[in-house]
C-alpha cells in the first residue's frame, strides 16, 4: 500500500492542481495532507476518490486525507494534549488492512512525543502514523518503527534541513520509503510503501493493493 504525506504550507504553499498533480504521478493509495485550506475541498471534483477535511481548532487550516475508494466509515478526530498557543488533533483513518494516522504535531519537543503517545493508544495494533511531526531527534515510541524517508524533508528558515515529517509504522513491512521532490510548499512530499495483509473489509481496494506489491517467489 501506497502512502504519501505532505504539508501543503496553508495559503502560500501548493495549489490545488500541485496536489492532482501529485495524485495522478504517483498513484496512491492513501494521501495525508497538513495545512489544508478549503481549496483543497475541489479535489475529488478533479481526481475523483474520497476526501475528507478537518479543521485544527480556530486555524483556517487542518488534516485532510484522500482516496480513490470511498472510506468505508468516515475517519475520526482525536483531540490531542495542547501547546500555549495552539489546539491539535490527529485524523485516524481505519483502512481496512491498516489504520492510519494523520498528525501535525506541536513544535515543543516534549509536548509532541506526548501527543505521539496519545494517538497511539487510539490505534489498532497494525498502523502507521504519518505526518509533520516538528519532531528534532528521535520519536521514542515504544512498539513502533520509523520507516521514513532519512534525508531533510523541510528547510527552516530556508538555511536549516530538518527531517520532521515522518512515518512511524507499527505491525507492517515497509517494501520502500523516499522524499519526494520540493514542489510549491517548504515541505517535501514523503512515500512510504507498506506491506500489509490483503485480508481486508475493504475488497474494493484489493486490486491496488496487490498491483502495487511486488512479486514474491513461490515456495
Amino acid at each position: 500500500m501506497k502512502l504519501i504525506s505532505w504539508n501543503l504550507l496553508r495559503l502560500t504553499g501548493a495549489s490545488l492542481s500541485d496536489v492532482v498533480r501529485l495524485i495522478e504521478r504517483e498513484q496512491p493509495d492513501i494521501l495525508l495532507m497538513q495545512e489544508a485550506t478549503k481549496v483543497m475541498d475541489g479535489l475529488t471534483a478533479r481526481v475523483g476518490g474520497d476526501y475528507r477535511r478537518t479543521l485544527l481548532p480556530n486555524r483556517i487550516h487542518g488534516l485532510a486525507v484522500w482516496s480513490p475508494t470511498p472510506f468505508p466509515v468516515p475517519p475520526r478526530i482525536v483531540p490531542l494534549p495542547s501547546g500555549a498557543m495552539f489546539d491539535r488533533i490527529g485524523q485516524i483513518t481505519d483502512l481496512g488492512p491498516i489504520t492510519v494516522a494523520n498528525v501535525h504535531l506541536s513544535h515543543g519537543q516534549l509536548l509532541n512525543r506526548r501527543q505521539l503517545r496519545c494517538i497511539a493508544k487510539e490505534l489498532p495494533h497494525r498502523a502507521a502514523i504519518l505526518g509533520d511531526y516538528n519532531l528534532v531527534g528521535p520519536a521514542l515510541l515504544p512498539g513502533f518503527r520509523d520507516v521514513g524517508p532519512r534525508e531533510p524533508t523541510h528547510i527552516a528558515a530556508d538555511m536549516v534541513p530538518l527531517r520532521i515529517d515522518r512515518c512511524l509504522v507499527r505491525g507492517a513491512g515497509c517494501l520502500g520509503t523516499r522524499a519526494l521532490l520540493r514542489e510549491a510548499s517548504d515541505h517535501r512530499p514523503i512515500m512510504v510503501t507498506l506491506d500489509v495483509a490483503l485480508h481486508t473489509t475493504r475488497p474494493e481496494i484489493r486490486p491496488a493493493i496487490a498491483a502495487r506489491e511486488p512479486a514474491r517467489a513461490s515456495a
